[in-house]
């Protein structure tokens, strides 16, 4: 008798043609696999980020998400959580406007932009900022930064996008902080309001392409810094993405585009 098989969309997320953004692999099941045997399709898929979406019963526009990393579960991701919407609305026949996701960070809400766009609303997580800068984060990022927040993240800020780009950290020295990562951040330049990068080596990720979580934190700094409660943000790692940003109290809404790269099934032995 054959294996079920689990069907299986990559897609690459804050992205308008494959290749750039961040690429996550989606799930749909119709129930949830044992904890272990998602963590390890996560590890087989070894992208930043798979979701896992299970519909809600007595809720037709409603789901549960779940992501993990190659190495953990993470309790908040945004380029997963986008990529989910999209094959919700490209191939699995969604009709509504919105679909809403129950995760560990409670309820976000992706609603479709008539210009394809997909608009995550997630909660807000405004950093704090650190008197005392942890031990180590200097010889980590190879810099010195401006100043130092923390949230779930910390939170480095530099004067200039040359900075970011330029930071070549010591991922071994990142893994060691006691945060899931590292967003270096500095105001952006051609139209852009601020840019950022994001270091995650302790969940399995070195350098994450483009991070909506991170924009949780980015946003309302940012916000306050500028005085703006709409924003233009741009991840520059190597593959780059665009997020369209807005402050909404304790609520933060970040906008991006995404791309179907491939779709298949997986023979996980289930």
């Amino acid at each position: 008798m054959p294996s079920p098989v689990i069907p299986y969309f990559h897609v690459d997320a804050f992205a308008q043609r494959p290749f750039a953004g961040n690429p996550a692999g989606v799930c749909p099941l119709q129930a949830w696999l044992p904890t272990a045997q998602m963590q390890q399709i996560a590890a087989e898929n070894n992208l930043a980020e798979t979701a896992f979406i299970v519909p809600r019963a007595g809720a037709e526009s409603e789901y549960d998400i779940r992501w993990f990393t190659p190495t953990v579960e993470i309790d908040l991701c945004g380029h997963a959580t986008l990529a989910s919407a999209h094959v919700l609305f490209t191939h699995l026949g969604f009709a509504e406007a919105e679909v809403i996701f129950h995760s560990q960070s409670g309820p976000l809400h992706v609603s479709r932009e008539a210009d394809g766009r997909l608009t995550l609303n997630f909660p807000s997580r405004p950093p704090q900022e650190m008197t005392t800068h942890p031990t180590g984060l200097t010889d980590a990022l190879h810099a010195t930064p401006l100043r130092v927040l923390a949230a779930r993240d910390l939170l480095v800020v530099f004067n200039t996008e040359a900075e970011v780009r330029a930071l070549k950290p010591d991922y071994a020295r990142i893994a060691a902080l006691e945060y899931v990562g590292v967003i270096a951040t500095a105001p952006g330049t051609d139209g852009v309001d601020f840019v950022s990068r994001f270091f995650a080596p302790r969940v399995g990720v070195p350098e994450d392409p483009v991070t909506g979580s991170a924009h949780s934190t980015l946003i309302p700094y940012w916000a306050e810094k500028l005085g703006k409660t709409e924003l233009r943000a741009r991840q520059i790692s190597p593959r780059g993405g665009d997020l369209w940003c807005r402050l909404r109290g304790d609520r933060v809404d970040i906008s991006g585009y995404a791309v179907t790269y491939a779709v298949g099934e997986l023979r996980a032995g289930i």
